[in-house]
């Protein structure tokens, strides 16, 4: 072989030697490429799902929820996001507004004692009452009793006025009431328990639905969130236009559950008598038939203001 054909194959075989050398090297880079992809497409799923994680943690929850829901306002209301509940002869002159608190203990007594009471002279259009329903005993308290009961209140109301009174009362009564300090009516089961016990509501179960699925629970934040109205931040108050109405004190004496009511009964109606004149009636506190809007002549709208 010449020494010509043996330098031309050493050449090629050279030539041969850094082709595949390069060939790997160009493999290599691909290969170290493709794991930086990876590896960056990684911690992009990673953080996106950090990312997701937290903005789901950051999400309200529960009541804090409710008020970003959309508002349905139950039927028999009126004024700002449904939070007037006027209930009564339309025509009756005057307006008592009282303020309540489903948990509150007192609001419960004086249910049990005396709503007939209250229930009566609405009955007879003596005057129109205005209800204020707050739940500040679940922040004092703990827990959300208050407001999951104010929501059913808002469906028992959708029913009917006379619903929301019976519902009310029943939720109130010895036989239902928990103490301030059992959350008790946190649970739809113990409303829908309650409510058994409601003509107008025992197997409704439109109504049952609305319970259960919290239809009113945004109307009962707003219903809530009125707390301080008029200045009033306890209850049960009672007050007609701007001014507050005291019952009077019952004496610290042993007596009856009897005798107790009987009194409490009495001291309501001395208030009542005394603001808005004895009653004659079931006319009495009739005007000329010419209210409907709720709020009478002369007289300060409720939902205006404070």
């Amino acid at each position: 072989m010449s020494n010509r054909n043996t330098q031309e194959n050493k050449q090629a075989a050279r030539e041969r030697i850094r082709a595949e050398r390069d060939k790997e090297k160009k493999k290599e880079r691909l290969r170290r490429q493709l794991v930086v992809a990876a590896s960056v497409v990684g911690v992009l799923v990673v953080a996106g799902g950090i990312g997701f994680a937290v903005l789901k943690a950051n999400e309200p929850t529960g009541w804090e929820a409710a008020k970003e829901a959309e508002l349905v306002t139950p039927a028999h209301t009126q004024g700002k996001n449904g939070t007037e509940i006027l209930i009564g002869d339309k025509s009756a002159k005057d307006t008592l507004e009282v303020f309540e608190d489903v948990r509150c203990p007192a609001c419960a007594a004086f249910e049990q004692s005396t709503g007939e009471e209250l229930a009566k002279d609405i009955q007879d259009g003596r005057f129109k009452v205005r209800f204020t329903m707050y739940a500040f005993i679940d922040d004092m308290q703990g827990g959300e009793g208050s407001k999951n009961a104010l929501s059913a209140l808002g469906a028992a109301l959708n029913v009917s006025p006379e619903a929301f009174l019976k519902y009310k009362a029943a939720l109130y009564s010895t036989k239902f009431h928990p103490d301030e300090r059992e959350d008790l009516y946190a649970k739809d089961a113990e409303l829908l328990k309650v409510a058994a016990d409601v003509p107008g509501l025992k197997g409704n179960t439109a109504f049952e639905k609305q319970v259960k699925d919290g239809t009113y629970d945004r109307w009962a934040m707003e219903m809530s969130a009125l707390f301080g109205r008029k200045g009033v931040r306890g209850t049960p108050t009672f007050m007609h236009g701007d001014k507050k109405l005291t019952i009077p004190e019952i004496p610290q004496q042993q007596m009856t559950q009897e005798q107790y009511d009987a009194l409490a009964r009495a001291n309501f109606r001395k208030m009542i008598d005394k603001e808005f004149g004895p009653a004659k009636g079931g006319d009495a506190g009739k005007g000329d038939g010419k209210g409907g809007e709720g709020i009478a002549k002369g007289e300060k709208d409720p939902t205006k203001g404070n």
